[in-house]
């Protein structure tokens, strides 16, 4: 167990917390609900940044950069979009500040109000589709695809670090479109880059569906969502994506001529993810000897100790070590030797382990008479000692293997969390005893949805898209139910 770091069983936030710091992912900053992301937490978000805009491209986006202030009329354009993001955000509202005068320190400049405020980005939506009315003139110009990398600010009063800050990292796509179907296509294309990414990069499973409409984002027709759920059996939102229709390009004014001359307005899409990301890796995979990361995102996937004596010792076991390294940086794999001697090999075994590591090499006097090495999967914890002439091969094939156990650990842990229930009652004792995914009938009503999350605390977190619908009656109403739904309670 990594030094001092409380258990899941324990309390599973707690556990969540330390390991994020000791792990050295992250560390809360002097600015309150704002976190330092370190070195080590930002190289994982690099690797997924890096595959996400591979992805991207792939599927014909370019990336753009928008300012991060929006005028505040802005946000006045679109009703429901002011609405839902009105209590979370930061406002500039002057420009300058002077001494002051009593000599405590600075001030803000009374005289240097601005005309009008200015919004911090909690989204782009607003000034995006305010440049693209510059942009789109004709259906020539469609489809527009952007994406850009940027940071959002939503000022929370409660935070966690990566799973919500009041500012973050993210991606947030926005298309523009002749029809509505080419629309709605972009959006459910991009959901299913996101299930594609979560699971085959990040190991973890998701189920792919759509927001109730209280749920939806704000200014959208329709959510698209992918949720994951937890080792303590709490879901959580891992990616959305939004058919907006003509929502925006009608506050915007964007409109296009069409192939018969027409105007008319575009058709809109947005989508994104975030650094909340990480938060779902390492609650997905670590557990109480520290983090777990999948080889495929790991900064480091290999790393190599050395355990010798004296200088003599040493120089004969980096001879060794270095050669390895050599040949598995060649099969294209991320590998560190640790040759530091300020630290014993007990202490790098610990902290490689604390990091997550995917696979760890140890080499020594022993090992190198022998011809073999001892290798340790972060995974399993467990040691095998392999011959000299097949370590390269078989730790290389031992990532594919890392990654899919990875996955498959917590698809079984999802499938043993997920409960078909037919009435409350029951719905309310799983909750409580079992927690995880509740499958259960919903009459479609906001009152319904309202009273279960009030008593409960349990949310929908999405109509499942790749399921056979089944008709039913509601388990608080009675009424009728065209199809069940997912509930859970969520970071």
């Amino acid at each position: 167990m990594a030094k001092n770091l409380t258990t899941r069983e324990q309390d599973y936030s707690k556990w969540y917390n330390e390991l994020v710091i000791q792990a050295d992912l992250a560390e809360n900053s002097g600015v309150r609900g704002c976190m330092v992301i370190k070195p080590y937490g930002y190289g994982i978000w690099e690797k997924m940044q890096a595959e996400l805009d591979r992805m991207f491209k792939e599927t014909g986006h370019e990336n753009a950069y928008f300012p991060l202030f929006i005028p505040k009329s802005y946000f006045s354009k679109e009703a429901s979009h002011v609405d839902g993001f009105a209590k979370e955000c930061a406002v500039v509202t002057h420009y300058r500040l002077k001494n002051d005068e009593n000599g405590k320190g600075v001030i803000v400049d009374p005289d240097a109000k601005l005309e009008e405020e200015l919004i911090v980005r909690p989204t782009s939506e607003t000034i995006i589709w305010d440049t693209y009315r510059k942009w789109i003139q004709s259906y020539r110009d469609l489809p527009l695809l952007i994406n850009q990398w940027a940071n959002v600010v939503r000022w929370e009063m409660r935070t966690r670090l990566f799973l919500r800050t009041s500012e973050f990292l993210w991606q947030e796509g926005h298309t523009a479109h002749a029809t509505k179907n080419e629309a709605i296509a972009e959006a459910e294309q991009m959901i299913h880059v996101y299930s594609d990414f979560v699971e085959n990069y990040m190991a973890v499973p998701v189920i792919i569906g759509v927001k109730t409409e209280s749920e939806r984002f704000a200014g959208a027709i329709e959510t698209y969502c992918i949720e994951a759920l937890m080792q303590d059996g709490k879901a959580l939102q891992a990616g959305t994506s939004h058919f907006l229709g003509q929502n925006f390009a009608k506050a915007f004014d964007v409109k296009f001529a069409n192939k018969e001359g027409k105007q008319d307005y575009v058709w809109a899409t947005s989508w994104g993810v975030s650094t909340r990301l990480m938060g779902a890796l390492v609650m997905t995979h670590s557990d109480d000897n520290g983090l777990v990361l999948p080889p495929k995102l790991a900064p480091i996937q290999v790393v190599i100790i050395p355990i010798y004596r004296g200088d003599e010792e040493f120089d004969k076991v980096s001879e060794v070590a270095l050669e390895l390294q050599k040949e598995l940086r060649a099969k294209g794999l991320r590998v560190k030797f640790d040759n530091r001697d300020t630290q014993k090999p007990g202490w790098k075994f610990h902290q490689y382990e604390l990091k997550g590591v995917p696979v760890r090499i140890a080499v020594g006097p022993k090992d190198i008479a022998n011809g073999t090495f001892e290798v340790a999967r972060r995974d399993t914890l467990k040691k095998e000692v392999m011959l000299k002439n097949e370590v390269v091969d078989k730790v290389s094939g031992l990532m594919d293997e890392i990654q899919k156990n990875l996955f498959s650990r917590a698809l079984d842990n999802r499938t043993e969390h997920t409960t078909e229930v037919s009435n409350y009652d029951e719905f309310k004792q799983v909750l409580d005893t079992k927690g995880g995914f509740i499958s259960a009938h919903w009459d479609g009503t906001l009152e319904t949805e309202e009273k279960i999350k009030n008593e409960t605390k349990a949310t929908i977190r999405c109509i499942p898209s790749d399921v056979e619908k089944e008709e039913g009656t509601c388990m608080v109403t009675g009424k009728p139910s065209r199809e069940r739904v997912l509930f859970a309670k969520a970071y």
